[in-house]
């Protein structure tokens, strides 16, 4: 499912306090059409920085040639691009994400469909230029011809994939993000590294803990479009975590608001009433697919699975004029802080933002090739008197509850039919 939306979905940054002897070890840069950013409390001897820090950027690299639908000359995009219905190889790496979608798609009952993006185009959320007006129904009925991933599959041994109709466009945005982090989550671990934090455009992984002993910490943002407000903090260690919302990246076709999540079964935008969904993971790739298919399943659906399952999601569901938060037990043992972000200072804080937006925003759009514009520049050196992040503002509140926005509001109406 398409899941650029979430561009900046997870920025892990540092708490907004001078560096010490105890700041871990940092790289950054930017692959992807995003940034990304390593945080390590320590390397075992005869580990070069430099050196490591190559290695990262080329397993970056490496993803983005074989899964980039921004890249015509992409492993991925050649696929799309064959008319062939047998089996074409590609890398193992694809392979293995491709059957990993599938996969979820079969539990999620369709509701995360890589073989969306004919829909994702139609609809001006993908590479192609936005359309003027809303898709008429022959134009759904044609791109959804094209779509189901039933039809799609995918083989390991040798790596190849297949599909059964000729007019295809896979579209990986939804979980490739993940893979590459849990990818560099591997290469860390292979390098005898077992304190870290990685964070990819949004998609974030820890393990171990900081030099102070405590774990990693991020916060999560409440989807309120046109601000960055700190709702709760979660304890994370050797586990990943994704967030997919409907707030921050949407457009308009008439005079109607359209958010960028959409239903592989219908073809259109969600109105589910999800304003975001979070989920925490081993796998950073399986968080990065399912919080989009939270999205598109619902409150009730949503929950359902995940409490059949033992996920550890989060919900932020639109009531009328209020945010309301329902949770499963395994996310709220994660939760180390929802309410008061004054104490947030008191101790290492990763600020996870959840931007969410996607072709016209600057920021995470997958494999776009654009900069990532953080929330705190006084992390990156380039602090300005108005670009501090909540950890610097202590004083403000960070309840389950939040004013929405007009844009909001309207996608609240939909969402109730109204």
């Amino acid at each position: 499912m398409e899941r650029t939306l979430l561009a900046a979905l997870l920025v892990a940054l540092a708490a907004c306090t001078a560096e010490t002897a105890s700041d871990p070890l940092a790289f950054s840069g930017s692959s992807m059409g995003t940034s990304w950013r390593v945080k390590l409390s320590g390397l075992q001897p005869g580990v070069e920085p430099a050196v490591l820090e190559s290695e990262l950027a080329q397993i970056l690299r490496s993803v983005d040639e074989r899964m980039s639908t921004y890249r015509a000359d992409s492993e991925l995009s050649r696929f799309n691009e064959s008319r062939s219905t047998d089996w074409i190889p590609v890398s193992a790496d694809t392979a293995a994400v491709v059957a990993a979608a599938l996969r979820i798609a079969e539990r999620t009952g369709g509701a995360f469909d890589v073989t969306v993006g004919p829909l994702v185009n139609l609809w001006g959320f993908g590479p192609e230029r936005r359309p003027a007006r809303v898709p008429t129904e022959e134009e759904l009925r044609v791109a959804r011809a094209s779509t189901g991933y039933t039809r799609l599959e995918a083989r390991t041994s040798p790596p190849a994939l297949r599909m059964q109709v000729a007019e295809r466009y896979v579209d990986l945005s939804g979980i490739a993000k993940g893979f590459a982090v849990d990818a560099l989550a591997e290469h860390l671990e292979m390098r005898g590294i077992g304190n870290y934090l990685v964070e990819l455009g949004g998609e974030l992984r820890a393990k171990g803990r900081l030099l102070t002993g405590e774990p990693w910490k991020v916060g999560v943002e409440r989807p309120v479009a046109g601000g960055r407000t700190l709702h709760r903090v979660l304890a994370l260690e050797d586990r990943g975590v994704a967030t997919s919302g409907d707030y921050r990246n949407f457009h308009t076709l008439g005079e109607e608001p359209f958010a960028h999540v959409l239903d592989p079964r219908s073809g259109r935008p969600v109105r589910t009433g999800v304003g975001s969904a979070t989920v925490v993971s081993s796998s950073t790739m399986e968080a990065d697919a399912l919080a989009t298919a939270m999205i598109v399943l619902g409150q009730t659906e949503g929950l359902r699975l995940a409490e059949r399952e033992g996920l550890a999601v989060q919900l932020v569901l639109r009531e009328g004029e209020e945010l309301v938060t329902r949770s499963t037990a395994a996310f709220e043992e994660l939760v180390i802080d929802g309410q008061g972000s004054a104490r947030l200072a008191l101790f290492p804080v990763v600020l996870v933002v959840m931007l969410l937006g996607m072709a016209g925003l600057g920021a995470g759009l997958l494999l776009r090739g654009r900069p990532l514009s953080a929330g705190c520049r006084r992390e990156l050196g380039t602090a300005t008197p108005d670009s501090r992040c909540w950890t610097c503002h202590p004083h403000r509140p960070a309840n389950h509850r939040a004013d929405a926005t007009p844009a909001s509001r309207h996608l609240a109406r939909q969402a109730r039919g109204g």
